[in-house]
C-alpha cells in the first residue's frame, strides 16, 4: 500500500455545527423514541432524519434524489456515526422514514422537539408571531374531491392536504400549491408551531383556529401577534380567551372613520429622546378604546412619517398616470358618434369605472348628423378631480391601526404594541429562509401530498436548527462583548449563521495512517466554536 493510499480526506466544513445543534436538541433520540429502532436496519430513523437536516442545511441546492451523492465527499462517519456509509441513505430508506413520520403524526413530533428547545434554551415566549405563505409545486397530485369536506372543521387534519390552485404569494396563480402556517417566537425567531394546509385555504378562515390549537399544544401565556387576516368578528370570538395584537383592516367602517377624523398626538419634548432610543422617532400615535365583535380593545392609530411620504408619492404618481389615461379617454369619447344618448352615457360610465382619482363628466350631449345624414349624438365632457377621494387618501397616508385586547390592568404601553407588531417580520424571515434558492425547496417535487407535508415538516426543523444556532451565537457574543468580522470586514455582534457557515468552508476530516484529525481549524474558527453549544465543539476539537 502506497503512502497516498493511507490518506483519507473528507469535507467537514460547517456540517459539524449543524450536527452538533441537532445533537444538542436531541432530535435523533426523540425520533427513535417515537418510531422505534429496528435492530435489522443498518441506520435508525432518527439518524436518517439527522442526515436529511444536514443535507437541508448544506446550502448546496441538492434535491433528495441526489441525497447519497451529497455525502460521498463528506465525513459521514464523523457526522452520523461509525460504520455508516452513504449508500445506506438510499431513496427507499428515506421514503420509508418519511412515511413513518407522517403516519406517527408530524405535529406531535414537532411539538415535542419545540418543547425540548424551549426548556433547554430558555426561549422567552412573551410574544409569538403567526403568518402564512404558499409553496408552488410541480406534478399532478390528483385526489378525490368528495373527501375534501371531511374533517373540515379540524385544524390538525387526519386526511392529507389538497394540493390545488389558490391565492399565490409567489405570484404564480398558474401552479398548484400548498399553504404553510408558521408561528415563531419573538426571541430568536424560533419556530413554535407549523401547519400545512390546502392550496386554496384562506388565512381569515383558519388563523383563529390555528391560534386556538397552538395554545392547546404549547401551554404558555404568550401574546399572539398576527396581521389583519386575523381581525374579524368570528375570529375575535374564537380567540377571546387569548391575548393578542393584530392590525385592523381598513375595510371596517369604524377604522375608516378614525383614520379620516382623528389627529395623532404631537410628541412631547421629553418623549422624543425615549422614542429615538426605541427607534420610533418617525412614529406618532393616539389611543382609543373601542368595542368590536363584542370585545373591548385598545386601538392604536399610528402615523409613520416614512410611510406617509411614500404613500403621498404614490398618490401623486397615480394621479399623474390617471391624468394621462383620462386625457386619452376624453379624446376617445368626444370623437365617438353614438346612436342614442343612453349609449353615450353607458360608455362614459364604463370609462369612469377605470378611474379612481379623476372623473370624466358630461357637459353637454349634442344632437347632430353624420356624413350619411343619420341622426347621431356627440358628447362634450371635461375631466374633474375627485376631491373627496383625493382628500381621503391624503388623510389616510402613512396611517394604520393596531388593536389589542390587553386593556385596563393588562394594558401595554403604546410603544411596546408598535415595536411588537414591527417584529412580525420574524415569520417573514422564516419564509425567506425556506424559499431561499440555496435551500432544497427549489427542487420541490414529492410524489404524494403526505410526502409534501413531511418535507415541509423537515424543512421547518431545518429552520428551527438554523435560528436556534444563530440565537445562541448572538447571545454569547453579547455576553462576551466581542464581535465577528462580517463579509465587508466590519465587526458585528449580530452575524447570520450563514456567515459562520461560510467561515467554516475548507475544514477537512483527515485520516492519516489510522490517525484521525481535523485540519484548517484557525484561531477565529476556534473562537466561534467556543460560542456555540458543546455538542458542536465535539465535531471539531
Amino acid at each position: 500500500m502506497s503512502y497516498l493510499e493511507e490518506i483519507q480526506v473528507k469535507n467537514l466544513d460547517h456540517l459539524g455545527i449543524v450536527a452538533g445543534l441537532i445533537d444538542e436538541i436531541g432530535i435523533v433520540k426523540i425520533i427513535n423514541n417515537k418510531l422505534g429502532i429496528d435492530v435489522r436496519e443498518k441506520i435508525s430513523a432518527g439518524t436518517v432524519v439527522k442526515s436529511i437536516l444536514i443535507n437541508g442545511l448544506g446550502f448546496v441546492s441538492r434535491p433528495l434524489y441526489l441525497f447519497s451523492q451529497f455525502f460521498q465527499d463528506k465525513a459521514i462517519e464523523k457526522l452520523l456515526g461509525e460504520r455508516i456509509k452513504p449508500d445506506y441513505l438510499n431513496d427507499d430508506k428515506i421514503g420509508r422514514v418519511m412515511d413513518e413520520l407522517y403516519k406517527y403524526g408530524l405535529n406531535d413530533i414537532f411539538i415535542e422537539v419545540v418543547l425540548e428547545v424551549i426548556k433547554k434554551f430558555k426561549i422567552d415566549l412573551k410574544y409569538s408571531h403567526l403568518d402564512s405563505t404558499s409553496f408552488h409545486l410541480d406534478g399532478e397530485y390528483k385526489r378525490k374531491e368528495d373527501k375534501e369536506k371531511q374533517e373540515e372543521e379540524k385544524i390538525i387534519k387526519e386526511r392529507p392536504i389538497f394540493i390545488k390552485k389558490g391565492y399565490s404569494r409567489d405570484h404564480r396563480p398558474d401552479l398548484k400549491q400548498c399553504v404553510l402556517d408558521l408561528i415563531t417566537s419573538q426571541d430568536g425567531d424560533i419556530p413554535l408551531f407549523v401547519r400545512v394546509g390546502d392550496g386554496n385555504e384562506s388565512d381569515k378562515a383558519v388563523f383563529g383556529k390555528v391560534l386556538v390549537e397552538f395554545k392547546k399544544q404549547i401551554k404558555f401565556d404568550s401574546i399572539m401577534v398576527c396581521d389583519s387576516a386575523l381581525y374579524g368578528q368570528e375570529n375575535l370570538q374564537l380567540i377571546q380567551h387569548l391575548k393578542w395584537i393584530t392590525r385592523v383592516p381598513m375595510t371596517i367602517k369604524k377604522a375608516k372613520e378614525l383614520v379620516q377624523n382623528i389627529e395623532v398626538e404631537e410628541v412631547k419634548e421629553e418623549d422624543k429622546e425615549k422614542r429615538s432610543d426605541l427607534n420610533l422617532e418617525s412614529y406618532t400615535w393616539k389611543e382609543e378604546i373601542v368595542t368590536y365583535g363584542g370585545i373591548k380593545q385598545t386601538w392604536l392609530i399610528v402615523l409613520s412619517e416614512k410611510r406617509q411620504k411614500s404613500d403621498l408619492e404614490k398618490l401623486e404618481k397615480q394621479l399623474s398616470q390617471e391624468e394621462k389615461k383620462s386625457q386619452k379617454f376624453l379624446k376617445e369619447i368626444q370623437s365617438e358618434e353614438f346612436e342614442h344618448p343612453q349609449a353615450a352615457r353607458y360608455k362614459l360610465k364604463a370609462i369612469n369605472k377605470k378611474l379612481r382619482l379623476l372623473e370624466i363628466k358630461e357637459v353637454e350631449l349634442i344632437e347632430t348628423y353624420s356624413k350619411k345624414k343619420e341622426k347621431i349624438y356627440k358628447m362634450i365632457s371635461l375631466i374633474i378631480k375627485k376631491d373627496e377621494e383625493i382628500s381621503r387618501k391624503t388623510k389616510e397616508a402613512g396611517k394604520f391601526i393596531l388593536a389589542t385586547n390587553l386593556v385596563e390592568e393588562n394594558k401595554l404601553e403604546a410603544s411596546e404594541i408598535l415595536i411588537t407588531y414591527k417584529n412580525q417580520q420574524s415569520t417573514e424571515r422564516g419564509f425567506r429562509f425556506l424559499k431561499d434558492p440555496l435551500f432544497f425547496t427549489d427542487s420541490f417535487f414529492v410524489e404524494k401530498p403526505e410526502r409534501m407535508e413531511t418535507m415541509l415538516f423537515l424543512m421547518s426543523l431545518c429552520l428551527l436548527i438554523y435560528n436556534l444556532g444563530q440565537r445562541e451565537l448572538r447571545n454569547c457574543l453579547k455576553r462576551v462583548k466581542k464581535g465577528i468580522n462580517n463579509q465587508v470586514g466590519k465587526v458585528t455582534l449580530r452575524p447570520t449563521l450563514r456567515l459562520i457557515f461560510q467561515c467554516f468552508q475548507g475544514i477537512h476530516y483527515v485520516i492519516l495512517n489510522g490517525v484521525k484529525q481535523i485540519v484548517n481549524l484557525t484561531e477565529e474558527r476556534r473562537f466561534i466554536l467556543s460560542l456555540l453549544p458543546a455538542s458542536c465543539q465535539r465535531y471539531y476539537l
